[in-house]
């Protein structure tokens, strides 16, 4: 979700973030008319094994990223497979040039 919005220290990932949402976006315009679809999911903290090694250290550092959701709790991968499955899906035929938020809420504070 870093390219959604500001990420304080960390403005060279965030730019990269926000990078991707105008690449997917510009993509989606120049290749609809060929019948592809372009969209991208926008994840916040995931519980993957690279999150674990981060914060395994420091379950202080772990609380607060699940608190930076207002579901009180970190995503799942299963979560973000489903977004995807959903945007391969037919049943979002009509969407492209979408960056689908997958968040637990945090970017809606």
């Amino acid at each position: 979700v870093a390219g959604l919005g500001a990420a304080p220290k960390m403005s060279i990932y965030s730019a990269s973030k926000h990078a991707v949402i105008g690449l997917t976006k510009s993509a989606a315009i120049e290749y609809a008319k060929k019948g592809i679809r372009v969209n991208a999911v926008c994840p916040a903290v995931i519980d993957t094994d690279m999150f674990r090694r981060a914060y395994q250290a420091d379950p202080r550092k772990a609380e607060f990223a699940a608190a930076m959701h207002p579901v009180g709790r970190v995503g799942k991968v299963e979560e973000i497979a489903s977004a995807v499955l959903y945007l391969c899906s037919d049943g979002a035929a009509f969407t492209t040039g979408h960056c689908l938020t997958v968040d637990g809420g945090a970017t809606a504070i």
